[in-house]
């Protein structure tokens, strides 16, 4: 059954969205590291155990490309998932053990002034492991539309 596709018009302030699953694994943590990130902590389990992290970490920035990941496919929002900022923390360590879902809740709409067709939308996004903590937490603000924009 297919998602409904949802305009400006279908949401409201406290609408909310869970992802599916997806399950992290040390070889996908290092693949992505050695591309995009390539720290100890990241690479190497053994050299990691002495850093910050106490052990191998996914990269942030790892972990924002799953939230995306998962947000492009539990957002159903007409034209796609179009951001125009927003705020990251990343307040725990991805694990190689973790697997993640991501909680998105709608909290403010805010009309644009100059273009009646379209508003920005300020989506709280909580990434959460199988332990139900928040390994990356992010505000984004994002385009919705109207139909027949």
């Amino acid at each position: 059954m297919a998602k409904q596709t949802l305009f400006l018009e279908d949401l409201k302030v406290g609408d909310v969205f869970i992802s599916e699953t997806y399950e992290l694994s040390t070889d996908k943590i290092k693949a992505f590291a050695h591309e995009f990130d390539p720290q100890v902590f990241h690479c190497d389990e053994i050299l990691a155990k002495d850093t910050f992290f106490k052990g191998l970490a996914a990269s942030g920035w790892h972990t924002a490309s799953i939230t995306m990941s998962l947000l492009t496919k539990s957002l159903p929002f007409a034209h796609g998932v179009i951001g125009a900022g927003g705020e990251i923390k990343w307040p725990r360590p991805t694990r190689s053990t973790d697997v993640l879902h991501v909680k998105s809740t709608i909290k403010e709409i805010k009309p644009s002034k100059t273009k009646p067709n379209q508003a920005l939308l300020f989506v709280e996004c909580e990434t959460i492991n199988q332990h139900n903590e928040v390994c990356q937490h992010l505000v984004a603000k994002l385009l919705s539309f109207r139909r027949g924009r």
